[in-house]
Order: C-alpha cells, then structure tokens, then sequence
C-alpha cells in the first residue's frame, strides 16, 4: 500500500541531528573564520602598514595568500580525491592557524607577508575539504541547507567583520586580529574529527592521472593571480602591464585547471563551474563601486553607502535559507536561472541611480534583488557540483567551481580598477559602464543556466 510505504520510509536527519550536529558546527565555524579573516585584514592593513613600516609591501601581502589559496585550492583537491578528506582539512587548520600566528607575531612586514601566504594556502585546503566533506557525511537530501549555512556563515562576518575588526585594532591592538582566531579554528576542527574518522578514506591509492601537470598549471595561475591582484592596485601604465601579463597567464592556465569543455559552456559541469564565475564576477564587480557611486554622485556618507550593501548581504542571507526549504524544482536548472536574473534586474537597476533624478531607494532595491539572486544562485550550484562528480572526482570538481569563483571576481576587480582609474576621477560614465558590464555577465549566465542540465541523466564527471 502507499501509505505503508510513506510510514516505512526513514527520516532524512536534520543538521543538528546527534550524528551530524559536532561537524555541522565545526563546519559552519570554520567558514565563518576564514571569512571573517579575509575581510578583517582589508580593515586591519593600513594600519599593519604603518605600524611596521610596510607600505611597499602592502600589494603583496593581499596578492601573496590569494595565490598561495589558488594553489592549495588544487593541491586540495586532488589529495581529497587521492586519500579523502580528513588530510586536506588537518593540514589547512594547522596551515590556516600556523599563518595568523606568523602574521600576528611579526615584526617586520617581510614576515607578516609570509605568515599571511601560509594562511592564505590553509584557506584554501580547507575551503575545499570541507565541500568534499559534505558529499562524504551528508545525505543528498541536506546537500542544499548545508550549503545555504555556509553561505550564511559568510555573510555574517561580511556585515559585522569590518566592524569588530576595527574595534579590535582600536582598543586591543591589530596583532589581535590574527592571534585571536586560532583560539576558534582549533576547536571548531577538533568538533568535526569524530565525524572524519567515520568516513574512512578513498579507495584510491595513488594520486589521479595528470595531477603533476595540474598543479604545475596551478602555480601558472597563483603567479597569474598575484600579479592581477598587485596590478589592480597600481595607477597608470604598470597597472596595465601587470594586468595584462595576469590576464593573458590565466588565460593559459586556468583553462586546465577548469572542466573539460568549460570555454565552450558545454552541457553539465562545465557550465555549474562557468555560472559560478559569472555570478561572482558581477556580484563583486558591482558591489566595489556602488559605495563609490553613492558617495560621490549622490552624496551619501561612507556609513549611509555601506548600509546599502549591508541591504545586499542580509538579502542574500535570506535567498540562501528561502532556497533550503523550498521543495526541489522539477528542473536544476530552475534556481540558477532566477538566481542570474535576479543579479542581472538588480544590477541594471543599481545603474539608474547614477541619475539624479532617480531615488536613491531603487539602488537599495536593487541591490537587495541582487543579493537575493546570490542566496538563490550560490548552494544550488554547490549541490549540482556534488551531484555531477563521480566520487573519485568531488575534489576536484569542487577545487575548480572555487576557482572559477575567485579567479573570474579577481579579474573583474582589476579591470573595475582600471575603468574607475581612466581619467582624471570616476564619473557616471565610468560607473554604468562598470555596472553595465557586470550586468552582462550575470545575463550572460541566466541564457547559459539551462546547460546545467545533462541530457539523458544527472551524473556527469569533470
């Protein structure tokens, strides 16, 4: 009978659930840390700079962990699928916490600069591992929510990150920046090890084929990816050389480093990979100069302009719980392409308010549907990610969706530098063109979501 079948079939578990609970919470902590890091150092480093005397280094030590966590991201990935995850996460703790302490205890800014690419490559082991942890200790059926807390544990250091860590670096000292985070990241690892010495290890005894080239074609890209950072931050014509010889390295590299077909939006993987950058890429690209534009063409406060984007990031908070629970779209392809959409009308509507005429509560608007669209867009893609990799091959799929995710949101900032650089000073030319473009790239992705989908079945390898 049906509704025997109905009562006899078992509960799916919740997050919290006796088994899950510890690594749900060491999870979920260790995201929150790495980002709460990386946007509290963007508060915290004028003052480093000034304090050790480092302003020549101040690019490299933003550039440095950037493609020291480029290269982890695939050394990562492949350990995960040679050996599985529990070895790629104790190590990115150790790498992640050996680094703060580096940086925190510095005393000139040479070695801040060390200790930050060491943190930068545990970042990035970690960041992976914990995705490849996820297909491994979580039932298909909670793929989504896990997904939409690590989203949230993104967001919410994005909205009191900035904050807290310009507290710390008044009243307690910017060292505290670093060394207080190690006193979190080892307890939230240690909640998530009974739980890794359930999953046993992969079947595989030997690293997968072309891994020496793969990571060959990662330090290409870390070094491409160093130099884009460093050159976005420059003026003039060196701005433009280093950004161009980055440009042109990723354009070599990072192809290899992505699916098979990537360039090409072939059907399945490639494209979850592809809409992945899309989206990032117009997110990020926007959200740089929207505090701009506010201030300077409308005559917002930085205060007033940084609350716009708060409105953004607890939209997109809400998107990825909304996404979580509601049942799953007869087709994969469904919340990617509201997602995109959603980024793009948003975007396109953040641009009117270049105009004076226009109210400056339609960039609010927008911009919440913008970051509504992230929360839609970002687990979903996370899951199909998981669910179009054969098991050997989570890592490094997953290594290649945060790559596609940091490489595509690096080059748009560094050619939203050089837009806003143009000229005398940024004007509203300079802005719709800026947002335009980011605009384009998240349509872009919304025509090209409905290659999400495999034709013929779901399960599709990188």
């Amino acid at each position: 009978m049906p509704s025997a079948a109905v009562t006899d079939a078992p509960a799916v578990p919740g997050l919290f659930a006796p088994r899950l609970r510890a690594m749900t919470v060491g999870s979920v902590a260790l995201i929150s840390l790495l980002a709460f890091e990386a946007l509290a150092v963007g508060t915290a480093m004028p003052t480093v700079a000034r304090s050790l005397d480092g302003l020549a280094l101040y690019g490299i030590a933003f550039g440095g962990p950037f493609a020291s966590g480029v290269l982890a991201m695939v050394v990562s990935g492949i350990w995960c699928d040679a050996r599985g995850p529990r070895g790629p996460m104790w190590h990115g703790v150790a790498w992640f916490v050996v680094g703060l302490l580096i940086a925190g205890t510095a005393p000139v800014m040479s070695a801040l600069v060390v200790g930050r690419v060491v943190q930068g490559f545990g970042s990035g082991l970690l960041s992976v591992a914990l995705y490849v942890i996820v297909g491994h200790a979580y039932p298909q059926e909670l793929h989504r929510r896990i997904f939409a807390a690590f989203a949230a544990a993104w967001v919410v250091p994005s909205l009191v990150g900035p904050a807290v860590a310009g507290l710390i670096v008044q009243h307690l000292g910017w060292r505290w920046v670093f060394l207080a985070v190690p006193a979190v990241a080892v307890p939230a690892g240690l909640l998530i090890h009974p739980g890794l010495l359930s999953l046993g290890r992969s079947a595989a005894t030997s690293p997968p084929t072309g891994a020496a080239a793969r990571i060959g074609w990662a330090c290409g890209a870390a070094v491409s990816a160093a130099l884009l950072h460093i050159g976005g931050q420059q003026r003039g014509a060196t701005a433009l050389v280093l950004v161009a010889f980055a440009v042109a390295g990723l354009l070599i590299c990072a192809p290899r480093l992505l699916p098979a077909g990537f360039l090409r939006a072939a059907r399945g993987l490639p494209t979850v990979v592809g809409l992945r950058g899309l989206a990032s890429a117009a997110f990020v690209g926007s959200e740089v100069v929207i505090p701009l534009m506010l201030s300077r063409e409308r005559g917002l406060s930085p205060t007033a302009a940084g609350l716009v984007l708060t409105v953004g990031a607890l939209a997109w908070s809400a998107g990825s719980w909304l996404q979580g629970r509601i049942p799953v779209p007869a087709s994969r392809a469904s919340l990617p392409r509201a997602g995109l959409t959603c980024i793009t009308v948003g975007t396109a509507t953040v641009a009117l308010a270049v105009r004076p005429e226009v109210p400056v509560a339609v960039a609010v608007a927008g911009w919440a549907i913008a970051g509504l669209g992230m929360g839609l867009l970002y687990p979903p893609l996370s899951v199909l990610t998981l669910e179009l990799s054969a098991p050997g091959e989570q890592g490094r799929n997953s290594s290649s969706l945060q790559l596609s995710d940091s490489l595509f949101a690096a080059t748009v900032l560094a050619l939203t530098g050089a837009v806003l650089a143009a000229g005398n000073a940024p004007g509203p030319a300079s802005y719709t063109t800026t947002l335009v473009v980011t605009a384009g790239l998240a349509l872009l992705g919304a025509l090209l979501a409905g290659r999400v989908v495999v034709g013929g079945g779901v399960r599709q390898t990188g």
